[in-house]
């Protein structure tokens, strides 16, 4: 067991501002309002703070759904498992829906993390759409039960869903040459969003087992290929 440091205090006379002499100029003024500095630390502290505690309820609520679906995902056992209290995690998430829409964006996070790493290589806008698919796919089906639970609660929401869109944006991005969601075209994040859903409905076919992974692979690669035939990115001015 570590010993704490022990702490020796100067004298509090010694630790008192000595009054300037008579005529000095008094001590120089520094700009700024006092205690800016040591707020703002405070502050990066607290937010620091507030993303570990976010990430580890995440996390532990992520672990409950991979052994038994969302059923698992009770908000008191959530709690129990990240080590906060039950009002800490409504704060953080009001309902079990808001939790698992954080579930699934952190699954997506990964996503474009292993994209940053490895960017699809496909010489076509179909190719690499096709790659970030699959590659999500097996990032899922790791955890079949978890991916089940997910887009099963996705499908089933009652609260708006980023997911959607956050699929899409990363379809335009790998398919033409960094397009975004806000240089598109309305028809383009449709078309990239056609796709997803596409994804979405193959990969319950799977998690049904009604589908091989190469046989939702195969539809997948023709969907891709009519859907984003004519993708370009816009041209620039």
């Amino acid at each position: 067991m570590r010993t704490p440091h022990a702490t020796t205090e100067a004298p509090v006379a010694s630790r008192l501002p000595t009054p300037p002499a008579p005529g000095a100029a008094g001590p120089a003024k520094t700009k700024g309002a006092p205690g800016v500095q040591s707020e703002s630390a405070s502050t990066g502290v607290r937010t620091r703070s507030q993303h570990q505690r976010r990430k580890r309820i995440v996390q532990a609520a992520a672990a409950l759904a991979s052994r038994g679906g969302v059923e698992a995902m009770q908000m008191r056992t959530v709690a129990e498992r990240a080590g906060v209290a039950l009002g800490t995690l409504y704060r953080y998430f009001p309902s079990k829906m808001d939790l698992v829409v954080a579930v699934v964006g952190e699954e997506i996070d990964l996503l474009e993390s292993s994209i940053e790493r490895r960017p699809p290589s496909a010489t076509t806008a179909s190719g690499r759409a096709v790659d970030i698919l699959m590659r999500a796919t097996r990032g899922l089906m790791r955890e079949p039960e978890l991916a089940d639970a997910l887009i099963r609660s996705l499908i089933m929401a009652e609260v708006d869903t980023p997911f959607g869109d956050r699929m899409a944006s990363l379809l335009l991005r790998v398919a033409a040459d960094e397009l975004t969601a806000e240089t598109a075209t309305e028809e383009q994040f449709a078309l990239a969003g056609s796709l997803a859903s596409v994804w979405v409905h193959e990969l319950l076919e799977m998690l049904r087992g009604r589908r091989t992974y190469e046989q939702i692979q195969r539809r997948i690669e023709i969907a891709a290929i009519r859907l984003l035939a004519d993708f370009q990115p816009p041209s620039s001015a």
